[in-house]
């Protein structure tokens, strides 16, 4: 171990070490080696390595190695974890349903399985709680998911809390029935189950602001988006009141004679600079980590990979930039969409450059063809499109240039305006009735029924708000920069679950036509129910939708890739190409040849694990950014199919 260590790898009072960050920045490495290493440095202690990303990657770091014997891995599986809670808790959920609210035990049941809030999030917050709980181990390490995803796991407290404010709504009503009718009131099996969870919640949330015991770690690239993200997480962070104090700043080059390296190591530099200028971040202790030749997984790379850390305290002197960087260079073999495509996602592991290849891919679009409209949208909690464009992007349509319009569609404001919608329809109803005491308590249940609803509806309103635009015929071509692997996959499928969650509410307007007829809430879900009917269909007609899959060459890339492209062969959704994105090009530099050789392996590994589709290699350099930049890829991109894209216009 290096002589100058980071405080989380020597802290012996921790019990929970969080890492978090963009997608692509090497959370899974980081949290895998600093596990080893508290294994190795505390022996005696008993460890978890856990992975909470839908898309795990903790196996293949770790290769082939069998980790200590005081150091287990676990990735979790949130469907099973699902299916674990609703056998131990639902019988409970249901009764206390039963108890407080008008609905029938079958409508009851159908919307206690369509709506436990945020699924995988949910799931990974109540797993750790429990082994907290019984201190089954001395620390947990945790693999998060990209930014968005690890904050909604660190806000779950938050989100239990208002369920459980639901619950105890529904008993409340039962608990008046029984004092007005019988002047008697006691605790039940109910209210210590509601009682003890809530307490597990505090203390849970207690831990994650504890500094002694926790510690949330950022971990990014020395890169602009980079930066941006995680000036958000820890915003957030301290919202929560999350103890931080390390920031890993990981795979710098290092400083030699090669152009590519100088190139790269001037861009880091650049950003590193800007870094020290983020008051924000002033208080970290900034750590760095070089980029190995190697790729960093099995026993031997990942128990050296703190060696090489190193701690800067003050800006790096910026050099003049080099005069030879290395020109933009792809290997174009990814035809153009054909004409009737209307909607086009790219996909992949994060950080792996989805977002350049679609701002790149939606730019080329529009300046190819003048009179047609291209949308380009985000609509996960983590967005990159203002950054990538350098222009402020929000969730109206922006024109970018002419046939170009973008939006980073926020899609929890949209979920809470529904939901403010639908308790201002239910307060207009119960003001217009006479008072009574059923409805005075059903008041609070009927509104709260929304925070019920399915994880992930948020980001599928989004979604179908912006395909209603295409169907308008504001837009001509919707092209989507999508949420890392994981839960890009759950997206995809969540249309028919959120179809599902809308017929319940559907049953209820014929049943209660009185609260439910001719209200905006009403009328909203009928639109979106259009509106998802049209997603589903164009989701599973390979002529007008496409999912372009966006890859690195790294092996826990491959792994990804094929995940994704297997889920859309279930869903039906076509894949017609791969852009294997950040390839080295061939050098006479030492470290350069190395990351060149092990690429042209997993070339070849590619091209056999996704036979008949056609595979684009883009070349490192340095960060894509601006309008001027992204027009060069996207030219490059498609330089063989002029074609294709003249064919592509309306």
């Amino acid at each position: 171990m290096n002589a100058i260590t980071p405080s989380f790898l020597e802290s012996r009072g921790l019990q929970l070490l969080i890492f978090g960050g963009k997608g692509g920045v090497g959370k899974t490495t980081c949290a895998t080696a600093a596990a080893l290493a508290l294994a190795q440095h505390l022996p005696e202690s008993s460890l978890l390595l856990v992975s909470t990303d839908p898309a795990h990657s903790l196996r293949d770091s770790l290769g082939d190695m069998l980790p200590p014997v005081n150091l287990k891995v676990s990735e979790l599986d949130a469907e099973e974890c699902l299916l674990t809670f609703k056998k131990t808790h639902n019988d409970k959920l249901r009764e206390i349903a039963s108890r407080g609210t008008f609905l029938a035990d079958e409508e009851i049941n159908r919307f206690l399985d369509l709506s436990l809030p945020g699924l995988d999030e949910l799931m990974a917050f109540l797993e750790i709680s429990a082994w907290v709980e019984r201190r089954s181990y001395d620390c947990i390490i945790v693999d998060t998911a990209p930014s968005g995803h690890t904050l909604r796991l660190l806000a779950m407290p938050e989100f239990l809390r208002k369920w459980l404010d639901m619950l105890e709504t529904l008993l409340a009503k039962h608990h008046y029935m029984k004092w007005a009718f019988t002047r008697s009131h006691y605790h039940d099996e109910l209210d210590t189950f509601i009682e003890e969870w809530a307490a597990s919640v505090k203390r849970m949330e207690d831990l994650l602001q504890d500094a002694v015991r926790c510690r949330f770690v950022p971990v990014m690239l020395a890169e602009a988006m980079s930066i941006r993200e995680t000036v958000s997480i820890v915003k957030e962070g301290d919202r929560l009141k999350l103890p931080m104090s390390d920031i890993v700043i990981n795979r710098l080059y290092p400083v030699n004679p090669c152009p590519a390296c100088q190139d790269e190591r001037w861009h880091q530099t650049h950003e590193l600079r800007n870094l020290f200028g983020q008051t924000l971040l002033r208080r970290f202790a900034l750590w760095t980590v070089p980029l190995y030749a190697e790729e960093v997984c099995g026993r031997k790379a990942l128990e050296s990979f703190w060696d090489g850390v190193g701690r800067i305290s003050e800006p790096p002197r910026l050099a003049s930039r080099p005069s030879a960087a290395p020109a933009l260079r792809v290997e174009a073999n990814v035809r153009c969409p054909p004409p009737e495509a209307t909607l086009l996602i790219f996909g992949g592991k994060g950080g792996v450059g989805k977002t350049t290849l679609a701002c790149a891919t939606a730019l080329q679009l529009a300046r190819s063809h003048p009179g047609q409209n291209v949308l380009l949208f985000s609509t996960g909690p983590a967005h990159s499109l203002s950054a990538c464009f350098e222009m402020e992007i929000d969730s109206q349509p922006r024109v970018v240039v002419p046939g170009l319009s973008a939006m980073e569609v926020d899609s929890q404001a949209a979920l809470e305006e529904l939901k403010e919608q639908y308790v201002g329809d239910i307060e207009k109803f119960l003001e217009s009735v006479s008072s009574n005491f059923d409805l005075t308590f059903d008041r609070e249940v009927i509104e709260r029924m929304l925070d019920l609803s399915p994880s992930g509806l948020d980001e599928v309103m989004a979604l179908t708000r912006v395909t209603a635009l295409l169907a308008s015929g504001c837009y001509d071509v919707l092209v989507l920069d999508s949420a890392a692997t994981g839960h890009l996959i759950r997206l995809l499928e969540l249309p028919e679950i959120i179809d599902q969650w809308i017929k319940v509410f559907f049953d209820l307007f014929l049943k209660y036509p009185q609260i439910f007829r001719r209200t905006k809430f009403s009328q909203e879900l009928v639109t979106m129910s259009k509106n998802l009917k049209r997603l589903r269909e164009l989701l599973s007609n390979p002529a007008r939708a496409a999912l372009y899959a966006v890859s690195i060459p790294t092996d826990m890339a491959l792994e990804e890739t094929r995940d994704l492209v297997a889920a859309c062969k279930r869903l039906g959704i076509s894949v017609p190409g791969l852009f294997l994105n950040l390839v080295t090009p061939p050098s006479d530099c030492e470290l350069c040849s190395a990351l060149h050789r092990r690429e042209s392996r997993l070339r070849h590994k590619f091209q056999q694990s996704l036979p008949g589709r056609k595979i684009s290699v883009v070349y490192r350099r340095g960060e894509i950014r601006g309008l001027g930049r992204l027009g060069e890829l996207g030219k490059a991109l498609y330089q063989g199919a002029r074609t294709e894209l003249a064919a592509y216009a309306c």
